[in-house]
């Protein structure tokens, strides 16, 4: 994907997981960020959840997210200002209007700790069914109308930001606890650093999750 990227639009520059920035500049107007296999356990123990993420940005601000599953052969793509779609389908999130009906995934209840556990606990107790699993898989099943809230901690950038374009584009919203827009103002000297995020297919739910987790 680098090489592909690198030499087809020689100004951008790209940021992968395992590799790093790429470019021959400090700093580039255009990045895309890469994370090849999204969910290594479920690879690894042959969980068809895994994913490929691909994501550019804009100054920081996502503008394409791509959500490959390569076993399923689904493709989410989302677009700054157009809808997502699925394998050329347009698609959206469901309504769902308060969180004693939403189901919710996270990929493990093992994955937070301290006040971070805390905070999802509050919220878990307070949806309908708690579902675990899936890493990227479960923001494309919110996106395609399937589950109606994501929460977990710890992301990388590179493990969330091709999931912003695919989420906002099909209807839903994905901040950090705070409510805060997810962006990623990223250059040769950056350092991946840990975000909290919370996606939700109902805005009226993005909210009740967002005061369930007192994130403050």
């Amino acid at each position: 994907m680098v090489s592909v990227i690198l030499k087809s639009f020689p100004s951008h520059a790209v940021f992968g997981e395992e590799n790093g920035w790429r470019c021959v500049e400090k700093s580039a107007d255009y990045v895309w960020v890469l994370d090849p296999i999204d969910g290594t356990k479920s690879f690894i123990t042959g969980k068809p959840l895994f994913g490929t993420l691909i994501s550019l940005l804009h100054k920081g601000k996502p503008v394409i997210g791509i959500i490959d599953q390569p076993i399923l052969r689904e493709r989410w793509v989302g677009v700054d200002g157009q809808k997502t779609t699925l394998n050329g389908q347009e698609i959206s999130v469901r309504p769902c209007n308060v969180l004693a009906q939403a189901y919710l995934y996270t990929t493990s209840p093992h994955l937070f700790a301290g006040e971070d556990e805390d905070a999802f606990i509050r919220v878990r107790d307070k949806v309908k069914v708690p579902l675990y699993g899936c890493d990227c898989y479960a923001y494309a099943l919110l996106a395609s109308g399937f589950v109606d809230l994501v929460v977990e901690s710890g992301l990388k950038p590179y493990d969330f930001l091709s999931l912003v374009p695919v989420i906002e584009g099909a209807g839903g919203s994905i901040t950090d606890w705070k409510g805060n827009k997810l962006h990623w103002a990223v250059s040769e000297e950056s350092r991946p650093e840990s975000f909290n995020v919370v996606a939700s297919g109902d805005a009226r739910v993005h909210k009740q999750a967002l005061d369930a987790l007192q994130w403050h």
